[in-house]
């Protein structure tokens, strides 16, 4: 054991010496452990001290050399052309935006005049074709005037008059005035022709006119020439009106007035009826397969002069036969309509959109079957359309139950020569005009 300071020190002095020292050792014993920590504190705070110093310097460091060494230039962002649809976006950016960079400086080496003189040029060139990149990207973004030239205006119109769509009112118009019975009257036939093709002409115009706005965010009309504009919309406007006002004519004055009704009342039908109901509700569909089945019944109307059954029938043929035409054909574009913000089946109704068009195809069974007892047809004409029909039928049915792709596909080029090859077969089986119904007798 270790001997105690008491003992230690009377060991060594006895009397009032050995006190005085026994009380100095413990007064430094009992000291000695504050004065340590006192120490150990105030060398701590000198560490602290050098640091924070520490730290503070490093920021003056970094804050000084990143104005010299750290400084990062931006790149610049590539400008892509809007007219650029052939290419991908990437691929655009790529070859806009590529440019080389320049080599670096190189001390020329005496007596090489040559390969310093090709070196010059080498660079010139590359700072060339980059401020050349630059104008032309500059340039494409740059709104420029599309200039009309005359060559070119009869495309166009026909494009605005929807030319496909008028030959097809035309022709159904045709049908529907060969049909009606009486003999044929060629003038009058002409001017049915002529004028239900400019009220038709005037409608599609005026319907390119209000949906300039939505046709642009559509794939299949953003290439419209009003979109695109390569007319103006004043010059559409004044088309449709010089469309309309001699068609109207023709058909009320050069017809009968209840032809040019009929084709006042399409006009209106399509161009403030279905129109703007495309955008509000999915009833658009059969209003405008009411604006579809009207021009066979006007040419109906135009051969005799009133409203029969026989010109029900043709309405009610065209009426049904759209059904499955333009359902099959809006299931494959529902991507596109959902742009446009059009309201349509096969957007918001998708299992509505195939049971309309299966009803549809099979009452065109039943339609072909009402021509002879109306006495628009023989008998022979149900029959010999019934396979087409049970086709079609097929095809409604496939695409009712498979909702795809492939099987609205089949149903709508199905829908494109099944009409025509319909009209054909009615006006092949036409009741002659020596009938029970021209002898004004009841039928048997």
């Amino acid at each position: 054991m270790a001997a105690s300071p008491h003992t230690l020190s009377s060991r060594l002095l006895t009397g009032w010496v050995g006190g005085c020292i026994w009380y100095l050792e413990r007064r430094a014993m009992q000291e000695s452990p504050h004065e340590f920590m006192h120490l150990f504190r105030s060398v701590r705070k000198q560490w602290m001290t050098f640091q924070h110093f520490t730290f503070l310097k490093r920021m003056y460091v970094t804050q000084l050399n990143r104005s010299l060494n750290q400084r990062a230039k931006r790149k610049p962002e590539p400008m892509a052309s809007p007219f650029l649809d052939k290419a991908p976006l990437a691929q655009a950016k790529a070859e806009i935006c590529e440019v080389r960079p320049l080599p670096p400086p190189r001390l020329p080496l005496p007596g090489k005049p040559r390969e310093k003189a090709l070196q010059e040029p080498n660079s010139a060139s590359v700072v060339e074709g980059a401020l050349d990149v630059g104008r032309e990207t500059k340039a494409e973004k740059q709104w420029r005037e599309m200039k009309l030239h005359l060559e070119e205006l009869p495309g166009i119109l026909a494009q605005l008059s929807k030319i496909k769509l008028t030959a097809l009112v035309v022709s159904t118009t045709s049908a529907g005035f060969a049909l009606a019975p009486g003999p044929f009257d060629l003038p009058c036939f002409l001017l049915t022709f002529v004028g239900t093709g400019l009220a038709s002409c005037a409608a599609n115009s005026i319907n390119q006119f209000f949906e300039v706005p939505f046709d642009s965010n559509m794939n299949r009309t953003k290439n419209r020439p009003l979109v695109r504009g390569q007319i103006s919309p004043l010059l559409a406007v004044s088309f449709a009106t010089c469309c309309a006002v001699p068609g109207v004519a023709l058909l009320t004055w050069g017809v009968n007035p209840l032809t040019g009704a009929l084709g006042v009342f399409n006009i209106f039908l399509y161009t403030c009826c279905y129109t703007p109901l495309k955008r509000i509700s999915i009833a658009n569909t059969w209003v405008g397969a009411v604006v579809g089945a009207i021009p066979p019944v006007m040419g109906w109307t135009a051969a005799t002069g009133s409203l029969d059954a026989g010109a029900f029938l043709l309405g009610g043929i065209l009426y049904s036969w759209q059904f499955p035409h333009f359902n099959a054909l809006s299931w494959g574009l529902r991507e596109d309509y959902s742009r446009g913000g059009y309201c349509m089946m096969s957007v918001t109704h998708p299992a509505l959109c195939r049971r309309v068009a299966l009803r549809h195809c099979l009452a065109l069974i039943g339609l072909c079957a009402a021509a002879p007892v109306l006495d628009v047809t023989t008998w022979t004409f149900p029959a010999i359309s019934l396979p087409i029909n049970l086709y079609i039928s097929y095809l409604g049915f496939r695409f009712y139950a498979d909702a795809d792709r492939k099987s609205s596909r089949k149903l709508f080029f199905c829908s494109l020569w099944h009409l025509p090859l319909l009209l054909l077969l009615m006006l092949t089986c036409k009741r002659p005009p020596g009938g029970a119904c021209a002898r004004g007798e009841p039928r048997g």
